[in-house]
């Protein structure tokens, strides 16, 4: 297993402006994507003072009064946005010992009775009140557009590390205005002693990309490689982690590789770990089945060079070959918030939880 991994490569952004260096760049990125499925970029181009702006805020968002948190719960939201207390999330039935907001891009939902189901799952975010925190929603916003506009110009670039042209995964993507990405801002208590260390349990990410910032100078996010070891990701300041998702990895057929990930609790002891994810969404209609990409033969042998990965315990997507992207991320979110399907989606979590939500527990 020659392409095994024992660290996450930095990638170098600003190398995209460079058309000497550019092909170095790509080289390293394709390797990233088929044999690790996790890299750091620096040199980005979201202004460091937006990144700072919204780290500032995040010590004082979890401080809110619970009052005013539990009033944007995330039960309140048929969308999965708004609050999640500690411990009300699970991966794998398991909890997970983190609390978090979950927010989003600006959308106004296009979910109409006899529509698909899966298009209420974009919608209006929940903000905690003005008064209580003035500017962190604009804050928030402002964070989001950048990465977005990020994420579109990086995607460009892994078709072209994939041998295909620059505009090559546009298809997946819908206009603006029926576009939504997500994000969320999380916190990891110190473990007190008397939990178990999953911050968030072994999973894959839903989409094509992740763009995660981490907040805290804490470790705690490991990656797991070819052979099923875990590999410490710590933050690097200034960069973000870019990880693949299973939708990626459908629809190249294997070549991109989503890597399953955790994030243990920081020790007994410590300070909360802070971190800010981003999830670039494509098309809520898009059956990636229904799409074939054609790769040259040359990047097509990397693929058998690498390898198949190991076995994992880790949450895995496997409907997308018979399901529309949207209604995937719908049964993964039924499965992660059983108590938002309870209230919105009865249908789908009497379906997954037969024994209602005590099964969950």
């Amino acid at each position: 297993m020659a392409a095994n991994f024992s660290s996450v490569p930095v990638l170098d952004f600003a190398l995209a402006d460079d058309q000497v260096r550019k092909p170095e760049l790509i080289d390293q990125l394709r390797h990233a994507l088929i044999n690790v499925g996790f890299l750091y970029l620096k040199n980005h181009t979201v202004p460091q003072h937006v990144v700072d702006d919204l780290i500032g805020y995040i010590p004082r968002l979890f401080d809110l009064p619970q009052e005013a948190k539990d009033k944007i719960r995330m039960a309140n939201s048929p969308h999965f946005l708004g609050y999640s207390k500690l411990g009300a999330e699970f991966t794998k039935g398991k909890t997970d010992y983190r609390e978090q907001f979950d927010l989003a891009t600006p959308h106004e939902t296009k979910w109409r009775p006899g529509a698909p189901e899966y298009l209420r799952l974009w919608g209006p975010s929940q903000w905690p009140d003005e008064q209580l925190i003035p500017g962190f929603r604009h804050t928030m916003e402002t964070y989001l557009a950048h990465v977005q506009q990020l994420s579109y110009r990086f995607i460009s670039l892994l078709a072209e590390a994939f041998g295909l042209a620059s505009d090559a995964l546009d298809s997946f993507y819908d206009a603006d205005e029926f576009m939504q990405h997500r994000g969320k801002i999380v916190k990891y208590p110190a473990n007190d002693g008397s939990i178990a260390d999953q911050g968030v349990g072994p999973h894959y990410d839903a989409g094509f990309l992740t763009f995660l910032l981490q907040a805290s100078p804490h470790p705690g996010l490991q990656v797991q490689n070819l052979s099923g070891e875990w590999i410490d990701a710590p933050p690097i300041p200034g960069t973000f982690v870019v990880n693949i998702g299973k939708a990626l990895e459908f629809v190249t057929r294997g070549l991109a590789r989503a890597t399953s990930h955790r994030v243990l609790s920081p020790p007994v002891g410590s300070t909360p770990r802070y971190s800010v994810p981003f999830f670039q969404n494509i098309s809520l209609h898009a059956r990636l089945a229904d799409s074939v990409l054609d790769f040259p033969t040359d990047i097509l042998k990397l693929k058998a060079l690498r390898g198949d990965p190991a076995t994992t315990d880790s949450v895995n997507l496997s409907e997308f070959d018979r399901e529309p992207s949207g209604k995937v991320n719908l049964i993964g979110r039924v499965k992660s918030h059983p108590d938002v399907a309870e209230r919105h989606y009865p249908d789908l979590f009497k379906q997954y939880f037969p024994s209602g939500l005590a099964e969950t527990r």
